[in-house]
């Protein structure tokens, strides 16, 4: 696979020129990494994706204790902009938390839609004033706490057009819950994998875009932040499906002056994880570029990151997608088979040489979230439909016949 035109790869297009037109066919892998590598080969990679969950689990549990656990309360920068609601608030808000008004549950507990007033902490009757999601965690959850901390602490400091708005949070005895704006259309996950109807591919790019702004406004400021969990669940989308990120309770503050990376808890999803990271704990801005690749070959292919049901060739994405990458000619047989015909066919070349280089085995090799997100941006405008070339190819040999 060639560079292409891009233009924005200049950095990463020194390290592996000419890389992408190795195949794995060829012998030889099309990211060959020096020796002083995290990850020394593609067997080790292979070993991890081919993991199982409980190991990744396991490693996350044992790690439970490094970590400092903090009270917001005692956090003024991180809670001087949010509103502080009663617990009796938000269960009258809620309807008094009923099971018909559940929009999602996780391992921290459910999140339920409710009513606020405009201006305030006071409930409004359903329909009225402000539209909202209460998460409400579970009691006595020591890993649950941990993350609720973490969610008040980023989300009450960071505010971007593709990051989910924190309202406030409720603090009162063994009671923790959050409250956040409501997003109309629910996760990626659904609409990916859920729903009857394919996401068309305009708004997959959208989407994609959208999140990678998320990730580059928190890699960018002066204090960067990894996400850490990166994945379909945790992109919302509002009525315009407009991606934000959402569950900022793994989100970690990066490296800072000369340390190149931080050294923490192995946690995060199975799939989406950077090997690297899993390996050795050691986490940088990398990690969240790998995750971003593994979500954008979910968007491309409409398949889940690990599917256990497919075939054992099949089950990790990464690992049956990534021939398909170096490959031009057999790049269209990753695209969702329920998009038909209707995407760009420059599109789906320029996502896959993103998707190629994020999921690179070598973290210094990846691109910056910048430079991925000016990569994405011209895709909005693409009118190349392989539903348009399908037929004027047709009409051609058509032709040709008579």
């Amino acid at each position: 696979m060639e560079l292409g035109s891009c233009g924005c790869w200049s950095a990463v297009a020194r390290g592996l020129r000419g890389a992408c037109r190795s195949s794995a066919a060829a012998g030889g892998s099309p990211n060959t990494l020096p020796k002083d590598s995290l990850v020394h080969d593609a067997a080790t990679e292979t070993r991890y994706l081919n993991a199982s969950n409980r190991e990744l689990a396991a490693r996350c549990e044992a790690n439970l204790d490094v970590e400092r656990i903090a009270d917001p309360t005692t956090e003024k920068k991180a809670t001087c902009q949010l509103l502080q609601f009663t617990f009796q608030e938000l269960k009258s808000a809620t309807g008094n938390f009923r099971p018909d008004s559940i929009l999602g549950e996780g391992g921290f507990g459910y999140v339920f839609k409710g009513w606020i007033e405009e201006n305030g902490t006071a409930p409004a009757k359903p329909g009225t004033g402000l539209t909202v999601a209460v998460k409400s965690l579970k009691p006595d959850a020591l890993q649950g706490h941990r993350e609720w901390v973490a969610e008040v602490d980023f989300l009450g400091q960071l505010h971007h057009p593709n990051l989910v708005k924190l309202i406030g949070y409720c603090i009162e005895d063994d009671q923790r819950l959050l409250v956040y704006e409501f997003m109309a259309r629910g996760s990626l996950e659904n609409h990916l994998f859920r729903r009857a109807l394919p996401l068309p591919w305009s708004s997959r790019i959208k989407i994609a875009l959208g999140a990678a702004k998320g990730l580059a406004f928190l890699h960018g400021g002066p204090e960067p932040v990894i996400y850490r969990d990166f994945k379909t669940s945790n992109i919302l989308l509002d009525l315009e499906y407009n991606a934000k990120l959402s569950d900022f309770g793994l989100a970690k503050a990066g490296p800072q002056g000369d340390n190149t990376h931080v050294s923490t808890r192995v946690v995060g999803t199975y799939g989406y994880a950077a090997p690297e990271y899993v390996m050795t704990g050691h986490l940088t801005s990398k990690s969240d570029v790998y995750s971003f690749g593994v979500v954008i070959l979910e968007i491309l292919t409409g398949r889940r990151s690990v599917d256990k049901k497919r075939p054992s060739g099949e089950q990790n994405l990464v690992a049956w997608a990534r021939p398909y990458l170096s490959e031009r000619r057999r790049l269209y047989q990753l695209v969702d088979p329920r998009l038909e015909l209707n995407y760009s066919i420059r599109g789906v070349y320029k996502v896959a040489q993103v998707a190629y280089y994020c999921l690179s085995r070598d973290p210094k090799s990846r691109p910056s979230m910048d430079d991925i997100v000016k990569c994405l941006t011209p895709l909005q405008d693409l009118n190349d439909l392989a539903a348009l070339s399908f037929r004027s190819r047709s009409s051609q040999r058509g032709k040709l016949r008579h």
